[in-house]
């Protein structure tokens, strides 16, 4: 079993959950975070006074699945997140070693 981690624009949070929706992935957990990479923030103007931005708004969405649903899965996020400028995101595969569901103490890869 592996976690996926992916960091997207907020803007496309829905598209990610409607194709991951689409190849029959059914839960995830989504966060609002704040971070920078490359692009190192940006400048807004607000009532006329120009200010830095240090930490740029992203979701982060946690997916747990069966290893031969990984590809599957960051193949799906690719497209449907991909706007093809800076700050598209980034995407993370760690290792899960055991879930379990508390309502049935079910384990292991039934429990996803």
């Amino acid at each position: 079993m592996k976690i996926v981690s992916a960091i997207i624009k907020p803007f496309k949070l829905d598209d990610v959950r409607s194709a991951l929706s689409d190849i029959g992935i059914n839960g995830l957990t989504v966060y609002e975070v704040k971070g920078f990479g490359r692009q190192k923030g940006h400048t807004e103007l607000y009532r006329g006074a120009e200010y830095v931005v240090d930490y740029i708004p992203k979701m982060k969405l946690d997916i747990a699945v069966d290893d031969e649903q990984v590809d599957l899965v960051i193949d799906t996020i690719v497209e449907s997140a991909r706007t093809g400028k800076i700050g598209d995101g980034k995407i993370f595969v760690t290792n899960l070693e055991n879930a379990v569901r508390i309502r049935t103490s079910e384990s292991g890869s039934i429990a996803l």
